[in-house]
């Protein structure tokens, strides 16, 4: 709803709160009438919201987009370590 009082982005983030376990928050959110933008990220995915801010902004800082790129060699750094362990123990 705060979609609909300002011009500035706006992130959904649905919570798991309600016996529907965020479908209806997520349905609420993906569901603005047209002319009202919100980007949505998964339930409960707070984290991801908050990286998709960080990309919107970096769009204008190359530092921050820099620092972007940096975490995600990380982590997929981390997956191809994860992968080999799992290949190890197989």
């Amino acid at each position: 709803m705060l979609a609909a009082y300002t011009t500035l982005p706006i992130i959904g983030v649905p919570i798991d709160a309600t016996p529907l376990r965020g479908v209806d928050a997520l349905y609420a959110i993906v569901q603005m009438p047209p002319g009202i933008p919100v980007a949505t990220v998964g339930i409960n995915s707070a984290r991801n919201a908050g990286l998709l801010a960080a990309e919107i902004l970096a769009l204008g800082d190359a530092e921050l987009a820099a620092r972007l790129l940096t975490l995600r060699q990380s982590m997929a750094a981390k997956v191809e370590e994860k992968a080999q362990i799992v290949e190890q123990e197989l």
